[in-house]
Parts: C-alpha cells; sequence; structure tokens
C-alpha cells in the first residue's frame, strides 16, 4: 500500500518540526503499556504543571462522540483514565478492539468559535484544501459546508486566490495568522508526501493557530526521499487487528526483497487460510471465500508476487504455516495455495520453497487435520504441480492440486465443502508442447460444455440487448449526452487510433532481455515481418549490441547508452516500455516525453511516489501520450504486439490463442489477473482481441474509461470486459457513459474486493488502489451500479467466464460475431536454459565442485552455510577445513592450521619471493603482479618442501626404516631430505616457529608418530652439521601428516591422497601470499614500498661477477 495512516502523536511531532513560527507547538507524549510514568513526568515536566487532554490514538475516528477523549484533567487523572481503560475492549460499528496506545496533550481553554477545520487530501489531478469557519465534534457534513481551493498538479499555490476562496468567513483579524498557516501548513504537506492530513478542530485565536486533532496518511512509497525528513516512523494496525511479529516478520522480508510479500491475519483462530500469488488473485481468493459464508472463518490476507525465490517463498510459507498450527480447530483448517495463471514467476520455483515449508510442518498439520488445495499456472507449473503431488502423497497430507484447466476458484467451492472435489486432472508429460504445433497440442475451449444457471442474475434475467452495426455507429456518432465527468476524463489523444499493430515498433529502456526476447518470440509465432524491439536503452553501459533470437536465427539489437541517439536512429518506434527501478521510472519516463515520435508509454515498475505519478499523468495528457502503468505487468495485442511479460511464455501464448486475433477485448487493474483473463476469454469465446492492465497504483496511467472508448470504437472488438476493484470512483463513470449510449457495445464487468465490507477491521489488499474511502468505493456498491446501468455483471468472478460464455455465444446466434479461425502458429525453439530448467534436457557438464556452492539462497561451504560459519566462529582453520579437506575438522586441527598461517606468512624481506616482490612493486606494478611475482619464486628449495618432506619422512616411517638407515639411503641416493637445514638457523639458534609448532603438536594433537620420527632423525643430521635441523617446512609437513592420520576424519588412503595432490604445499603458498601482500601479522611487502615511495630497483654493479668470454 503507498498511502498509511500514521499516530497522532507521529504526525504533530512532524508538524512542529516544519511549521515553524506558523502555528503553536504541539506537545504530546505516547502512552502504552509499557510506559515508565515517573520517566515520562521526569522528561516532561509540563504535565506535572498543566491542565491536559487524554485520548487513544490509535486511528479510531470521532473519538469525541464516542466519549473516548477526557479532558481538563491533571496528570493524575490522564494516568487514572488510561489506567481504567489500558486494554479494555471497546466495539466501534463492526469493529471491535483494544484500547492500547494513547495520547496526552495540554488542555487548551478556549471558546467554540475559536474552533475551525481543514483537511488537505489528493486526487488524480492535484490537491484539494476543505475549509469551514466553523469546527469540532458538530460539524456534520463538512463535504457539503466547506470551501474547496484547488491546486491542479504542478501549478503553484496563490495565496491571495486561497484567502479570497477560503477565509472569506473568517474574522479579519484572524486571517494574517491563519493565511500563513495554511501557506505553511499545504507546503509541508507537499515537501513531506502527504496524501491526507485533517485538523478537527483547528483553533484559531487572535494571536495563535492550535493544532488539537489530527488525522494524517503518509506515502509510504516515498520512504527514499522522505526517510530523512519524516525520522523514524511506525505506521501502526487499524484499530481492531494486532500487530503480530508474524506480520512484522513478513513486512521485513517484502522490505528486503524486490519481489511482494504481504501478510495480514484477520482472525487467527480462523480456519480458512490462503497462501495466494498475485495481488489480484488474492482478493479474488479472499472475496469467494466470503461470499460462500466463510467470512468470520477466513484467518488471513496475503500475497506473494513478483517472482520471489525459492528461499523467499519457504520463508514466506513457513510463517503461514507457523500460523495454522498454532490452535487446533475440531473441524480441522484449510489451506488454500492458489493463484492465477503467472506472466513470468517460476512456478515450480516458488513451489518447491512451499514444499519444503510443508515437509518441514509435515507432523503438525496432520495433528492439526489441515487440508491443501492447490491451483496455479504459468512458467514452469507442470513441474511445479507434479512436485506438490508427490509431497501430498509421500507426507500423508491431504493435497489436491489443479492446474489451468480448473477455474481459478474452484478449488475454493471444493475446500469449503460447496462443490465435490474433481478428479485429479491428467498429468502433463511435457511442458514443451510449442515445440510441435499440432492441433492435438492447442488447447480449445469447451463449448458444449453444460453452463450452470446463473441465477439472480440481472444480466441473464433479461433478453440480451444486442445492437446491429448501424445502431451502434449511430451510437458512437451521438455522444452529445455524455456527461460532463466522463468528458473530462477523456484524454486529448485520439481514441479513434489504436495505441498497437502488427508493425508496431518499440524501445526497451533497461536491460531487460528475457522480457525482450519474450517479445520476439511473442512476434514470431505472430508471423510479424520483423521484430517488435527496435532497440534498448541502458545509461549504465556504453552503446553495443544485444545477440537475441528471431525464431531459429540469431539477431542483433543496438543498445545505446543515451535516449537521445536512441531516439535520433530509430523515428519509427513509437511505444517505449520503461523497465526503470521505482527511483528512476520518473526520470526516464519525463525523459521520453520529450520526444513527440513515442505515443505510448508503459511503466512496469511499483512503488513510485504519487506525487511523481502524477505529475507524469498530467504531462503525458498534455502532448497526449498514453501511459500504461505504473505498476503492470502491460498489454498485449493478439497476434500484433505484446508488452514485455505479458501473456506469459509460449506455451501459455498458445494455449490462451494470443497469436492470433479474438473478438473479447479487456480491461484490468491486476496484470496477474490479465493472464487469467487471457486463459478465462479462450476457453469461453474465441480469443483475446486486445487486453491492458491499467496498473494497481491510485492514479494509473490510463483509466479503465480510456481503453474501453478504445474498445467502443474499434469495430473488431465485439465485446468488452471490465476487471475492477474496490476503491476509486473509475467504475461509476462507466456507468454514465453506459447511459447516454457513450459505450453500446455489450460490456461484461466484475469488480473485485466484495469481501472488503465483510471485515471487521480495514484490510489493505495488494495493489496500491485497493481502498475504499467510502461505502460508494466498495466492490459492492460499484457492482450494483453497473448492473444498473446496464452492464452485464455476473452473482460472482467464479461465473465471469460463464457469462463470457453465453454473451459470446448469443452474439455469434445473433450475426453480430463470426468467430476468428483457428490458426497453426509456427513453431519456436526453447532457449537451452529454460528446456534445462524443465528438466527437458540434459548435458556432461564442462567442471565439477565438491566444496562450494553459490546456486541457492545462501553460499554453502562443504555443505555448511555461510551463516553457520560465520555464527560459529569457526575462523580461517575451519574455513580451510571445510573447502581443502571438505571436512569440519577439531578445533586444535583448525587452530593448528591458522598457526601455521601466522608462521609463514612473512620471514622478512632478503628471501627470493620477498625479494621479488619488492623489486616488482617498485617497477611500478599493480598488486596482483607483485604477488605472482613472489609467488613463482616458491619451490623445493623456497618454502616448497612441505609436501616433497611428509612424502620421504612418511614412505620411510610406513616400510620400517630406522633414521639412521632412512638417513643412509638419502646419502647413498644422491638426495637432499626435504624439511631438514636452514641457512641462518641451527640447533644452539633454534628457529622460534618450529618450536612453536612443535608444542602444539605435542600437546594436543591424538598422536605425533611421524613428527617423533622426524626429531629422530633431526638428532642424527645436527650430529653432523649443527644447521641440519628440521625446519619450518619440514615440522609443518610431518605434523599435518599426523594431524591427517590421527584426527579421525580420514583413512589413511585419504590422507595420503591430500599430500600426493599437494595440499600442504599449499598451506605455504597461502600464510606467505598475506606476507607478500600483506594481511594478518607481517607488513606488506608490497604496500611497504609503495608507502616509502620506492623507485625502480636497480642491481649494483658491484654485487654482479661479470664472467664473460674474451673479445673474439
Amino acid at each position: 500500500m503507498s498511502t498509511k495512516a500514521i499516530y497522532e502523536a507521529t504526525g504533530k511531532k512532524i508538524l512542529n518540526k516544519y511549521l515553524g513560527s506558523t502555528a503553536a507547538e504541539c506537545r504530546c507524549v505516547s502512552v502504552d503499556a509499557d510506559t515508565n510514568w515517573d520517566e515520562l513526568i521526569a522528561n516532561n515536566r509540563w504535565l506535572e504543571n498543566e491542565r491536559l487532554v487524554v485520548k487513544p490514538d490509535q486511528l479510531i475516528k470521532r473519538r469525541g462522540k464516542l466519549g473516548l477523549i477526557k479532558g481538563n484533567v491533571t496528570i493524575h487523572g490522564a494516568k487514572d483514565f488510561i489506567l481504567e481503560t489500558l486494554g479494555k475492549e471497546i466495539s466501534i460499528g463492526h469493529t471491535t478492539g483494544k484500547l492500547k496506545h494513547f495520547i496526552i496533550e495540554p488542555f487548551l481553554e478556549h471558546s467554540g468559535t475559536d474552533e475551525m477545520y481543514i483537511c488537505i487530501y489528493s486526487n488524480r489531478d492535484g490537491e484539494i484544501i476543505l475549509f469551514h469557519h466553523e469546527g469540532g465534534i458538530d460539524i456534520g457534513d463538512v463535504d457539503s459546508k466547506a470551501l474547496q481551493y484547488v491546486i491542479h498538479i504542478d501549478d503553484s499555490f496563490d495565496v491571495k486566490q486561497m484567502e479570497t476562496t477560503l477565509l472569506k468567513h473568517v474574522p479579519t483579524e484572524r486571517q494574517v495568522h491563519l493565511s500563513a498557516f495554511i501557506t505553511k501548513l499545504f507546503q509541508v504537506y507537499m515537501d513531506l508526501h502527504f496524501t491526507y492530513l485533517e485538523i478537527n478542530p483547528l483553533v484559531v485565536t487572535k494571536n495563535a493557530v492550535h493544532v488539537l486533532d489530527l488525522a494524517s496518511r503518509l506515502d509510504q512509497t516515498a520512504d527514499y526521499l522522505c526517510a530523512s525528513k519524516w525520522g523514524k516512523i511506525a505506521f501502526p494496525p487499524p484499530f481492531g487487528r494486532d500487530a503480530l511479529p508474524e506480520e512484522a516478520y513478513i513486512a521485513e522480508l517484502d522490505a528486503k526483497s524486490g519481489a511482494s510479500l504481504k501478510l495480514t491475519v484477520l482472525n487467527p483462530k480462523g480456519r480458512v487460510w490462503t497462501m495466494v500469488a498475485g495481488g489480484g488473485a488474492s482478493v479474488i481468493y479472499s472475496d469467494t471465500i466470503c461470499d460462500m459464508g466463510f467470512a468470520s472463518e477466513l484467518a488471513n490476507y496475503g500475497e506473494y508476487s513478483g517472482a520471489p525465490s525459492e528461499q523467499q517463498t519457504y520463508e514466506y510459507a513457513k510463517t503461514v504455516l507457523s500460523l495454522i498450527v498454532k490452535e487446533k480447530h475440531p473441524d480441522g483448517k484449510t489451506l488454500i495455495i492458489g493463484g492465477g495463471i503467472a506472466n513470468f514467476t517460476n512456478v515450480a520455483a516458488t513451489f518447491k520453497g512451499i514444499v519444503k515449508a510443508l515437509r518441514e510442518y509435515c507432523v503438525q498439520l496432520i495433528e492439526h487435520k489441515v487440508s491443501v488445495f492447490v491451483r496455479r499456472a504459468g512458467p514452469n507449473y507442470q513441474e511445479g504441480l507434479r512436485v506438490m503431488r508427490e509431497v501430498g502423497a509421500s507426507l500423508g497430507i491431504p493435497i489436491h492440486v489443479f492446474g489451468p484447466e480448473t477455474h481459478m476458484t474452484a478449488i475454493v467451492g471444493m475446500a469449503l465443502g460447496k462443490r465435490p472435489i474433481a478428479p485429479p486432472e491428467q498429468e502433463e508429460l511435457t511442458t514443451a508442447n510449442f515445440l510441435l504445433p499440432t492441433s492435438a497440442n492447442q488447447s480449445k475451449p469447451n463449448t458444449d460444455e453444460q453452463r450452470k444457471t446463473l441465477s439472480n442474475s440481472i444480466s441473464l434475467d433479461r433478453q440480451l440487448s444486442l445492437k446491429s452495426e448501424d445502431s451502434g455507429a449511430s451510437a458512437n456518432s451521438s455522444n452529445t449526452t455524455t456527461t460532463t465527468k466522463v468528458t473530462d476524463d477523456m484524454k486529448k489523444c485520439s481514441l479513434d487510433r489504436p495505441l498497437f499493430s502488427n508493425t508496431t515498433k518499440s524501445i526497451v529502456w533497461g536491460m531487460q532481455t528475457k522480457a525482450v526476447q519474450g517479445m520476439l518470440d511473442f512476434d514470431h509465432v505472430c508471423r510479424r515481418a520483423q521484430p517488435s524491439v527496435v532497440a534498448m536503452i541502458y545509461p549504465f553501459t556504453g552503446d553495443h549490441k544485444q545477440k537475441f533470437y528471431w525464431g531459429h536465427e540469431e539477431i542483433l539489437l543496438p543498445c545505446y547508452k543515451n535516449m537521445a541517439d536512441c531516439m535520433k536512429r530509430h523515428p519509427d518506434a513509437d511505444v517505449l516500455i520503461n523497465f526503470a527501478s521505482l527511483r528512476s521510472a520518473y526520470d526516464s519516463t519525463i525523459e521520453t516525453l520529450r520526444y513527440p515520435q513515442i505515443r505510448t508509454i508503459a511503466i512496469i515498475a511499483e512503488g513510485i511516489p504519487e506525487q511523481l505519478t502524477r505529475r507524469m499523468l498530467r504531462l503525458a495528457n498534455k502532448q497526449g501520450v498514453f501511459l500504461i502503468g505504473p505498476a503492470t505487468v502491460g498489454g498485449l495485442k493478439a497476434g500484433c504486439f505484446k508488452i514485455g511479460h505479458t501473456g506469459g511464455m509460449l506455451d501459455n501464448i498458445l494455449m490462451s490463442k494470443l497469436y492470433r486475433p479474438g473478438s473479447v477485448a479487456y480491461v484490468s487493474r491486476s496484470g496477474g489477473m490479465s493472464n487469467e483473463l487471457n486463459n478465462i476469454v479462450c476457453r469461453n469465446s474465441d480469443g483475446v482481441y486486445e487486453g491492458i492492465a491499467i496498473g494497481g497504483d491510485r492514479y494509473p496511467g490510463t483509466t479503465f474509461t480510456d481503453h474501453i472508448y478504445r474498445y467502443e470504437s474499434d469495430p473488431e472488438a465485439k465485446i468488452i470486459v471490465l476487471l475492477g476493484e474496490v476503491g476509486g470512483i473509475e467504475e461509476y463513470h462507466i456507468c454514465e457513459a453506459i447511459k447516454s449510449k457513450r459505450i453500446t457495445k455489450p460490456l461484461i464487468a466484475w469488480c473485485i474486493g466484495t469481501c472488503s465490507s465483510m471485515f471487521t477491521s480495514e484490510v489493505q489488499f495488494g495493489h496500491a488502489g485497493s481502498h475504499a474511502d467510502s461505502d460508494h468505493e466498495t466492490a459492492i456498491a460499484k457492482n450494483k451500479a453497473l448492473r444498473e446501468a446496464g452492464a452485464y455483471v455476473p452473482n460472482s468472478f467464479d461465473e465471469l467466464g460463464d457469462l463470457i460464455h453465453l454473451v459470446f455465444q448469443d452474439l455469434v446466434r445473433a450475426g453480430q460475431l463470426e468467430p476468428k479461425p483457428d490458426l497453426l502458429p509456427p513453431s519456436v525453439p526453447m532457449d537451452y536454459d529454460w528446456a534445462r530448467e524443465l528438466g527437458l534436457i540434459r548435458k556432461p557438464a564442462s567442471f565439477m565442485t565438491s566444496i562450494v556452492d553459490d546456486r541457492g539462497q545462501e553460499l554453502l561451504y562443504a555443505g555448511m552455510p555461510i551463516t553457520d560459519v560465520i555464527k560459529e566462529d569457526m575462523g580461517i582453520g575451519g574455513v580451510l577445513s571445510l573447502l581443502w579437506f571438505r571436512k569440519r575438522l577439531p578445533k586444535y586441527a583448525t587452530e593448528f592450521l591458522e598457526m601455521t598461517l601466522m608462521v609463514t606468512a612473512d620471514h622478512g624481506p632478503a628471501v627470493s619471493g620477498a625479494h621479488n616482490t619488492i623489486v616488482c612493486a617498485r617497477a611500478g606494478k599493480d598488486l596482483v603482479s607483485c604477488l605472482a611475482s613472489g609467488l613463482l619464486t616458491i619451490g623445493d628449495r623456497f618454502g616448497g618442501a612441505l609436501d616433497n618432506a611428509a612424502k620421504q619422512f612418511s614412505e620411510a616411517f610406513d616400510t620400517g626404516l630406522h633414521p639412521a638407515d632412512f638417513v643412509n639411503k638419502m646419502r647413498k641416493d644422491g638426495q637432499l631430505i626435504m624439511g631438514i637445514g636452514h641457512r641462518v638457523k641451527s640447533l644452539n639458534n633454534p628457529d622460534m616457529r618450529v618450536v612453536l609448532l612443535k608444542k602444539f603438536a605435542k600437546e594436543h594433537f591424538p598422536a605425533t608418530p611421524l613428527l617423533d620420527y622426524a626429531l629422530e632423525v633431526e638428532k642424527i643430521t645436527v650430529s653432523k652439521k649443527p644447521n641440519l635441523i628440521l625446519n619450518v617446512d619440514g615440522c609443518i609437513g610431518v605434523s599435518m601428516v599426523d594431524l591427517l592420520r590421527n584426527c579421525g576424519c580420514f583413512t589413511l588412503e585419504e590422507a595420503s591422497e591430500f599430500i600426493e595432490n599437494g595440499a600442504l604445499n599449499g598451506l605455504f603458498v597461502l600464510g606467505r601470499s598475506m606476507g607478500f601482500i600483506g594481511e594478518y601479522f607481517i607488513i606488506c611487502h608490497f604496500l611497504d614500498q609503495k608507502r616509502l615511495r620506492q623507485g625502480l630497483y636497480r642491481h649494483p654493479w658491484d654485487d654482479i661477477s661479470y664472467v664473460l668470454p674474451e673479445a673474439m
């Protein structure tokens, strides 16, 4: 939801901060059950010294008339009032709730003549200020009494006009500071993105303006613009519903996700739970449940949409399931996992997340007698349904699974016992039906199916009024009777021209390669001569070409950094599809409107602040440009053109016959439901002619009226379908147009959200615009008005398809409609990535890995999530144990690994590796080059003796050679004993690194047989020469063999394999890399040289022995 109510105390603190001297300070404090009264009074001494007013601060209207305000009391009186009413359950209309949150503020002595009323609210065209010189609880019908001052979008605030319009009944001595207050209040309202602000009463004295009672709403989508101005804002739940931690958790997930995740708990003890994909679909499922008499049992409202990941869906499903199993119900419980036909969400991926949660809660679900009903379709839905069927069979949970052949809400009747449970549908054997486009693969509507009687439907009780072409044309020409309101809402752009044709060319803003490829595949099956996308704009890269498929061939589409270059080189493109994010969609749209060649703009982003949206609309209307969106999937014209992901993948496009035009044109708010409408229309008529999803925001760019007028003017559109929603008044304009004969074609309409009037507390549905501010805006009222105006209105969404079928058949029988013939579309190959996702193909991998997996929601090290690695403080040694040895080694083992890295990190600048690094750094090379230069010196003679030392000592020990015999053998074979000897250190000057390593191994390792053997060898070698000691390479090598063989994690063969593969030398390489670069403890040679500003190194002549042949 974009517009959200805030606490009165929050609103007053905001006004305090920004109104300045134009209003008296609104001193107030908030009180709840956790308030420490002593601390509250200590921090606000005015509470002890002044008379006070106390009232609930829980979005309750008309608190004065309800007796919920206690005025002119001391702090003790205020405290007593709160303690008496805190937690008290009260009923306001149909809503029952507990008083939990209060506000205390100073009591202001004033007369009734000082009370006034002011309200600022926003609508599609601008802001309206309502003002009345009399206010208070007895103001009555303020809409009819108040004076209005309208400020259109982008128009300046005219102080003189405001004073003349609003203040004419205000005493002269109070007009000056009241005018200053209203002017500043409006500025604050706009700057802070309020959407509603009401003050009643507003007390205006001769000296000051006082804000007494305040109700306000903010545009939550403007958070990224106003976060610093608002401060930390809490958006409270409506009165009558508690804010549950589960709801807060889902809200937090939603804020962190690009998907949409919503959850509202209506009745925690209810037995009907939903988990629905899509904002529009979620409302329809709730409607159907309530229509069947289960409103009191509906436990929750929620939705997941926008292609959430498997992990996100798992978290959402897990939260819902945790609520279901909190309390048992004697009749068991029902979970409805529903949704329309997805446009781009991978159904299998989301279902796998749900299945994971079902497995986790399997025992509790069986114990609580939970039955599950599933209906879903869209990309990869066959795999998703298969997985769901299998989990039901394996877990013993009754799960009934259905696909697109079943009406979307049919499972509700089955779940609630209102209709028999249909037998399982025949499982799809493949999802690649579009590879072989034979007639057998084409879904056909069953027009001979027996239709049930639609009782109590005024649309069918009367004879269908079928108009001839002549009468329709006559009606179209006599538009003079259309009401002023309808005329005002018409766009300046021509309604006679089609938005799209089979030659439409578009530009896509954003690097949306999947959407573009989907458009090109649609073009191909529609037999377009040329692609509908001519170019892309992406300002974050330079100009380049992007490769796509056109049928079986590969083509290149230009991608431009600059919009001006793109428009100049593609003057024939007249549609722009804007995939910009919510933060940049406004700027990119405004830039697009500078180019008159663009006639239509589709804005996909959801969450654009309403002020910015309305500015876009105003500018677009002035220039005659159609805006589709924001917050939309787009739209399509069958057989001609589609926007982005509209219509879903090719299998759905073929199933719904969108590759050729039908006779039914529809308009909807919901993008997800537009695809469901494609399916419903196809199964009940000859298919879709055109379909537009105008978007779910409060202010869509184009309205229902705009598109229905186009359909009325288009002779190819024979039937019009409208899927409206609760909230707004646009449907009433349609009613007026029907009555005035501006619309003469059969119009089938249904407004979703009929359940809203059945809820005991306010519920905000998935779309920002789905919010009724009055009874006039409810779905029930609008359906009634449409029916009375002459539209065909079913009794429920369940009957929408049947009604479309009956109207279509009557038009056919009357000879006013000739069904469009079926065509055989050309085949389009499936993309390799998608075929692999569907499990249709396999290919051997080029690489294999057994240590890291980065494909899921979280990085795995040898199967261990990275969060667990951090939580358990495994350290570098623990990470090495997972990545190098694929085992979680004991604590002493990981500490020893870290110890080896410490002692091998550096050994001064004189060794060959450090020397090379220094020389390379002084030559001005980069860090990686310097590191590589140093690492290339590592070998048997410098730091690379760990593996060979381990091999030599292990072979001698394993074959039973006595240490003396081993030394003699190596001397006889002319081999050096790796790990023995040091150029500087000796028996009398021991290497402390070796001393520390030996001590640690002796104290912590289970056994050190090879280390003991090496020390015996050392005794023999130092007797010959004192510097033939066991050096750090040898000590690490033999100690690591002891660790691998005796820690209990490896077999002897596995331990030997690590040594053969060179794992031990890796320890020196890793440790010395830190020294060369400068990670942990040793001063970085590379950075040290840079820091010291050392110049190019040239070796001195006197350190070189020149040995040249004599001159020839």
